[in-house]
């Protein structure tokens, strides 16, 4: 059985003649991405860590916009259907060497070439049952993670309000207690306005006298004596 030719593969290609690399170093990255969707061919170039990878992620990029201009392709529905490299020109240059030889350089080329075509109707069915998979796991996640912030915003509400009642009811407390303070404090500045104040002054003016004391308490001395001499007489 003969092998489908090269050039006859169907699709939209894009090819990078004389690439300054050789063939076998673009043929290990592109057998990663032959046979993947052009997202996920992508995503391997991106995370593949060679310097043919960076170029072949261009003539991918290139194809792909070959398909939606030209053939007006939808690029989320394209795989790559093939992809290899051909040997291009070698250049030669000589390096000398010891006891006047020289040795030979070899400076290879590759010419590498990206076919990308429509996915088949039943892989195309396929994946978009896997998106639609995808989708409605992705919306159950949503929606439960929706639920737990609901619950959390609802028990964050009801601690705030039980936050709020408690140093509402701490300042009534507080108030009450200034009150009393005020009351006690009225109070007794009332008892001291209803107690007359004693003053020098009154003691000395208007008061008891200390030698008036000691006066009466020398004459209810001389009256008792007096009686008891009127009724010795007797």
């Amino acid at each position: 059985m003969t092998a489908t030719k090269t050039n006859e593969h169907p699709g939209t290609r894009a090819v990078h003649r004389y690439c300054g690399m050789s063939a076998s170093k673009a043929r290990q990255v592109l057998d990663l991405i032959r046979g993947q969707d052009v997202q996920t061919a992508a995503e391997i170039l991106t995370g593949t860590e060679r310097e043919a990878a960076e170029i072949i992620g261009k003539v991918l990029a290139s194809a792909v916009a070959n398909a939606a201009h030209n053939d007006q392709q939808n690029p989320e529905e394209l795989y790559v259907s093939a992809c290899y490299a051909d040997e291009g020109a070698t250049m030669k240059r000589w390096r000398p060497r010891a006891r006047g030889r020289a040795t030979r350089i070899r400076k290879r080329t590759c010419h590498i070439t990206v076919i990308v075509s429509r996915l088949p109707a039943d892989k195309l069915e396929l994946r978009r049952r896997r998106m639609e998979a995808v989708s409605a796991n992705r919306s159950r996640r949503v929606d439960a993670s929706r639920r737990r912030a609901d619950l959390s915003g609802r028990l964050s509400r009801r601690r705030a309000a039980q936050a709020a009642t408690e140093a509402e009811k701490a300042a009534a407390e507080e108030a009450e207690a200034d009150e009393d303070i005020t009351d006690q404090a009225l109070d007794e500045a009332a008892v001291n306005d209803s107690e007359p104040e004693v003053t020098e002054a009154d003691t000395v003016d208007g008061g008891i006298d200390e030698d008036d004391v000691v006066e009466d308490s020398a004459g209810d001395g001389e009256s008792a004596a007096a009686d008891e001499d009127e009724k010795g007489d007797e």
